[in-house]
């Protein structure tokens, strides 16, 4: 599998991604603290050596006998500031000192000898590198002292403080990277065992529920899951139920066609067959043609779960029920159909609308007498046909929209026991319902109706 340009971390395992997420954002927060650490204490031996310098300078100014004795060279160990040179400087550039080190002084220094600035204090390197904290403070009309502390001491600090921050750092990052895998990889156990569950589900089609524990993300997940298979185990259900029925049915119409033209090319082998025979033979081939043919379109027509999107417009249920009422008087002649329609907007197949009605109505011919009177109304979307039939006894009343299911009075009568589920499928696609019960004058009654996109004026 390819991933586009950009996306190379979903190529790792979702551990390794928590793993490393963690690893990151706890890497940065030990830098950052660290790093702020490791400023502050920088800050804060630089404040103390200042102030250090600072008081230094500004009692060593009180006493005359350190500016005498560094006049005549004396060294100053002597006065117990063996990390200190002492410096002092005159308006004319004059410098008393010992051991200057080989730094420029400047305009700071001046501006407090001149008295333009109280004290001044700052950092100068040497001609060897190395560096000093300089501090200036005044000592007299036209002069100044100057205090000059070697700042080794204070960087070797900073740099033993360093490497032992970037040690801790990086052992806290390797902690953070171990916990972080150890989270990851145990937070994600629930999900490799649903993974693995899934994966047996499909190598093996075993369609059971998955085991669900707990109430948590990855029980909605595996919860989730178990709905899915639950309506592909129905879907595959009703697969194998077609298959089955479908090949039931489509056995007897199919062995009495073979049997007709076996015996139509033995006839033609022998004498032949009368004409009348010969002719009511080819007809009843003709009628089991048919037969076979409405079955298979029954059959195509509900092996559809769904119908396509460029089938649904909106229509006018009356309109539809007057063109299904059109067909079924040309084909049964022998009933009377009184109709009264209602217009009903909706919105939904046209064709498999018509299909359903034309069925329910054709249903109703078939069990009505020769002369009797089919009703069909549509008030409110409801579309109601009566037939003047022996009616359907409350014990099979919940199997008639069943596929194949054919009373014991029927079975001596044409048709495929498809017509009815048809019809349910129709309306369950179109978010309708179809009952049946018993007629008030006697007959059955079949209730259609769908949902209208608005009330009718």
């Amino acid at each position: 599998m390819s991933f586009p340009e950009g996306r190379w971390h979903y190529r790792r395992s979702l551990a390794s991604r928590v793993a490393l997420l963690t690893t990151m954002a706890v890497g940065a927060s030990i830098a950052l603290m660290a790093l702020g650490a490791f400023m502050v204490m920088r800050m804060q031996l630089q404040s103390s050596l200042d102030e250090s310098l600072l008081n230094r300078a500004t009692k060593a100014v009180e006493s005359t006998t350190l500016s005498e004795v560094t006049v005549r060279g004396a060294p100053s160990w002597m006065l117990g500031a063996a990390d200190v040179r002492v410096i002092f400087i005159t308006a004319e550039g004059g410098v008393s000192a010992d051991n200057v080190p080989s730094f420029q002084l400047g305009k700071p220094e001046l501006a407090v000898v001149t008295g333009e600035s109280a004290s001044s204090i700052r950092t100068l390197a040497d001609a060897d590198g190395a560096r000093y904290r300089v501090a200036t403070v005044p000592a007299g009309s036209g002069r100044a002292l100057v205090l000059a502390q070697p700042l080794e001491s204070q960087e070797r600090t900073l740099r033993k403080l360093g490497t032992v921050m970037l040690v801790s750092g990086g052992l806290g990052i390797l902690a953070a990277a171990l916990s972080g895998w150890a989270v990851a990889t145990n937070g994600l156990r629930p999900v490799r065992r649903l993974t693995r569950s899934v994966e047996q589900n499909a190598r093996t089609e075993d369609l059971r529920p998955l085991p669900v524990g707990g109430d948590d993300e990855i029980a909605r997940l595996a919860t989730a899951f178990n709905d899915m298979l639950g309506a592909l185990a129905a879907s595959r259900d009703r697969q194998r139920r077609l298959v089955a029925d479908a090949s039931h049915e489509l056995r007897t119409p199919l062995t009495s066609l073979r049997t007709n033209l076996d015996l139509l090319a033995q006839a033609d082998a022998g004498d032949g067959l009368p004409a009348e025979a010969r002719t009511e033979l080819l007809d009843d081939v003709r009628g089991q043609i048919e037969e076979l043919t409405t079955l298979v379109g029954d059959l195509v027509m509900l092996a559809r779960e769904e119908q396509p999107e460029a089938s649904i417009s909106t229509l006018d249920l009356a309109e539809v029920t007057e063109r299904a009422v059109t067909r079924v008087r040309r084909r049964a002649a022998g009933v009377d159909l009184d109709v009264r329609l209602e217009p009903w907007p909706a919105q939904g197949d046209a064709t498999g609308l018509e299909r359903a009605i034309t069925n329910l109505l054709d249903n109703a011919a078939k069990w009505s007498p020769t002369g009797g009177t089919i009703t069909v109304r549509l008030a409110s979307g409801v579309l109601t046909v009566d037939d003047q039939g022996p009616g359907i006894s409350e014990a099979d009343q919940p199997h008639v929209f069943e596929r194949f299911w054919r009373s014991d009075e029927s079975r001596s009568m044409p048709g495929s026991g498809l017509g009815l589920a048809i019809v349910k499928q129709v309306v369950d696609l179109h978010g309708g319902r179809v009952v049946v019960s018993a007629a008030p004058g006697g007959g059955t009654r079949m209730s259609l109706s769908i949902p209208g996109l608005h009330a009718p004026a």
